[in-house]
Order: structure tokens, then C-alpha cells, then sequence
């Protein structure tokens, strides 16, 4: 039972975005077309587990989705007769997905008659990065709307209080209302590009590393981030960015197998069984790398690729290129302010340079973050690695207890609380 309820919530979190597209293209009502759709999810969880998943449950969302929407908009007269007018002109059928293997149809401008696709989720991707919205909102909106994430996760992504988030969105979805439903132009697509390449990237990073909760890895969400990218991919196939941005999806995601034990516990990467690792999408993500290397000046994404590519070249641990790794993380640290690509570096210089130099880094990475509790605590749980590796085995204790504090992550925590007992007892 537990697994078709898995089943479920996976095929659920899947056609979200495509039922929502589809309803925001017909109707153009952003926020009621939301709320609609969470009511035709609900329902689904509650019917699918005792009367089974039905044969077209795409089509069965939307038809459920779009009565609910239909009942809120008819709330208002005008907005009834103009609902009734376009029901009269739509085919009983529209909503029906096509058969497996036959792309959508397009009846003319206003697609009323087409059948919702992987269309609809991209527009809607789109849509949430409208140059109207700031880009914390962009992210915000596209996070809920698109990558199906609660606003608590959300909020915990960007370190801000639940409300704080809740209220962002809102404000969002009012700004893109009466929106057109359709794919931006050349010119304002490209301008929103940045955008969409972040949001899919805080998706992945959320499927790979879950913020919060029992499970370390959230194969729902890293797998539609990827179907996502490569979707925008066949839309921009010379963007170098796009192209870097599915090769270190496809590289990280390709370590999934080995990253878990079998009681579910984490399995660092310099401890992980390689042979356990996906070769075939390796072998593809080095393939990516090398061609968004190839299509341009290297970007954040191209740089952050090669990188991955280096990790999953090495057949074992001591094999990796770490010089080769500390370039390119010197590099990436001179174009962007992320944090985490400055984490990574202290990593690299410390696997090069020995862990003193490393825990240098680190302390200046503290310094300059201030009171931001998710970065210490990633801090914190390199600054352990790095004491344990020279030897000063209380510090180390004392830093991996404080970060298994700091995580939301069980298995995380479970994780440093473990390195930390393995030390012994504090001496003296």
C-alpha cells in the first residue's frame, strides 16, 4: 500500500505543473487556477489509493481541476458568461491527453482546443520568471508553481520565515494575472533565461539534498528538474548555459545510487562505492560538459560541470585531478558570490594545500557570513571534516555536533552525530 501511495504522489507531483499550464492557458487565472488544481490533487489522493489511478489521469486532473475553477469564476456573473461562452466553443474532448507517442495539437492562437504538454509546464516556467516579478519572486513563484514545493520549503531554501515566503507568493501570482499564457518572444526569453536556469537548479539541489525531513534524497523533485532542463535544452540547444546546467544535474544525479546505505543513511562521497554510480549518465554529463564548454565562454553552470565531471572520472578517491578542481573553483569564485562555490573551494584548497589551509578558508567564510544558520551549518560540517583530517579530534567533535543541530535533515544529522561518536570522548 505504501508503495502505490508513492506511486501516486510521484504521478501527482509530475502532471501538477501541466494540469495548472493547462488551466492558466484556458482561463488566464493564475492564483484560482492554483488553488483548483491542490483541490483536484487532493481529491486524487484520496480516490486513487481505493478506486485506482485511471486510465488518462492527466485528463481526469484537469477535468476535476477545471470544474473547480469553473464554480469560483462563476461566482461573478460577467465571468459566468464569459466561462459559459468559451465551454460552448471548446470540444467536450480538448482536455483529453493525447496517446502516449503523439505530440500536442494546436487548434490556433488561443489553443483552446490543444491538448495540455510538456508546452504548458515550460510556458509556466516562463511565466513565473516574468521580468515584472524581482528574482527572489521569480524563484519563489516558479518553486511553487512549477517544482511543486510547499511554501516551508521554500522558505527554508532562502532562510526566511514561513509568512515572510507565503506573502512573496501571493504578491507574485497578483503580478503576473491576466498575464498571456504563451512562450516569450526570443528577446524576453533570453532576458529570462538567468532565471529559469536558477530556480531548476534550486529545484534539483532540493531533490538531491532535501533541506528538511527523513529521506536525504527527493527522487521526485530531481527528476523534474532534469526533465525540465532538458526541455528548455531542446528550446535553446547552442546555449551553453542551458547545456551546462543538465550536464551537472546528470553528473551529480549519476552518484544517487552509491550517496545511501541500506538503512538509508549518508555516504560521503570520497567514501561512496563508485562502481555503484551510473556510468551511462556519466557518460552522458561528460558529454554535456564538453559540448557547453565548446558553446561559449564558461558560465557559472559549464564551470560547476566540469567540476562534476572530474569527481566522476576518478575511478577511486585518491585518484580525483584536486588541482585541476581548485582552478576551476578559483575561477567560479571570481564570477559569483555563492556561497557554496566558496564552501567548495575551501574543500578543494584543503585537498591540495593539506586541512590547515583548508580551515583557514573556512574561518574566513564564517566570518563573512554572519549569522546565516544553513551555511554554518555546512560550514560546520566541513570544518569538522577538516579538523578530524588534522587531528584535533575535540574541535572536530564539537563542530560536527553543532552542524548536526543546525540541519533540518535527519539523515544529515544522523550523519555528523555519527562522525562525532566515532571520535571518542572529549579528552581532559
Amino acid at each position: 500500500m505504501g508503495r502505490a501511495t508513492d506511486d501516486i504522489e510521484d504521478l501527482l507531483r509530475r502532471h501538477a505543473p501541466q494540469v495548472l499550464g493547462a488551466l492558466v492557458r484556458r482561463y488566464g487565472h493564475f492564483d484560482p487556477a492554483e488553488d483548483s488544481v491542490q483541490e483536484a490533487l487532493i481529491a486524487a489522493a484520496e480516490q486513487w489509493p481505493g478506486d485506482g489511478i485511471p486510465d488518462n489521469p492527466r485528463g481526469w486532473l484537469i477535468r476535476v481541476a477545471s470544474r473547480r475553477l469553473t464554480d469560483r469564476l462563476r461566482s461573478d456573473e460577467a465571468r459566468r458568461r464569459r466561462e459559459e461562452t468559451a465551454a460552448a466553443l471548446t470540444p467536450a474532448d480538448a482536455f483529453v491527453a493525447p496517446p502516449p507517442g503523439e505530440g500536442p495539437a494546436g487548434t490556433g492562437p488561443s489553443g483552446l482546443g490543444r491538448a495540455p504538454s510538456e508546452d504548458d509546464t515550460l510556458t509556466l516556467l516562463f511565466l513565473c520568471c516574468h521580468p515584472a516579478l524581482s528574482p527572489a519572486a521569480q524563484i519563489a513563484l516558479t518553486l511553487r508553481a512549477v517544482g511543486g514545493l510547499t511554501t516551508a520549503e521554500i522558505a527554508r531554501a532562502h532562510l526566511v520565515p514561513e509568512a515572510t515566503m507565503a506573502q512573496r507568493i501571493s504578491r507574485a501570482k497578483r503580478a503576473v494575472r491576466g498575464t498571456q499564457f504563451r512562450q516569450p518572444d526570443a528577446q524576453d526569453r533570453d532576458q529570462r533565461l538567468a532565471a529559469v536556469l536558477q530556480v531548476l537548479y534550486l529545484i534539483f539541489n532540493e531533490g538531491y539534498t532535501a533541506t528538511a525531513g527523513p529521506d536525504l534524497h527527493r527522487t521526485d523533485l530531481a527528476r523534474e528538474a532534469i526533465r525540465l532542463t532538458r526541455a528548455v535544452r531542446r528550446l535553446l540547444p547552442h546555449e551553453g548555459r542551458v547545456t551546462g546546467l543538465l550536464a551537472l544535474m546528470v553528473l551529480t544525479e549519476a552518484r544517487t545510487p552509491a550517496r545511501t546505505g541500506p538503512d538509508g543513511e549518508l555516504i560521503p562521497l570520497d567514501e561512496q562505492d563508485r562502481a555503484l554510480w551510473d556510468r551511462t549518465a556519466i557518460a552522458e554529463g561528460i558529454a554535456l560538459a564538453e559540448e557547453a564548454l565548446a558553446q561559449g565562454p564558461a558560465g557559472d553552470y559549464q564551470l560547476q560541470a566540469a567540476i562534476a565531471a572530474l569527481h566522476d572520472e576518478a575511478g577511486r578517491a585518491e585518484d580525483t585531478d584536486w588541482p585541476q578542481i581548485l582552478a576551476l573553483y578559483d575561477l567560479l569564485v571570481r564570477r559569483s558570490p555563492d556561497p557554496a562555490a566558496a564552501l567548495g573551494r575551501a574543500v578543494a584548497v584543503a585537498m591540495v594545500h593539506g586541512p590547515r589551509a583548508g580551515l583557514t578558508e573556512v574561518d574566513a567564510l564564517a566570518k563573512a557570513s554572519g549569522a546565516s544558520g544553513q551555511q554554518n551549518h555546512r560550514l560546520d560540517a566541513v570544518r569538522g571534516h577538516l579538523l578530524e583530517r588534522a587531528g584535533e579530534h575535540d574541535d572536530a567533535r564539537t563542530a560536527y555536533r553543532a552542524a548536526a543541530d543546525a540541519t533540518l535533515s535527519e539523515p544529515e544529522a544522523r550523519y555528523l552525530r555519527r562522525r562525532a561518536g566515532r571520535l571518542g570522548r572529549p579528552s581532559g
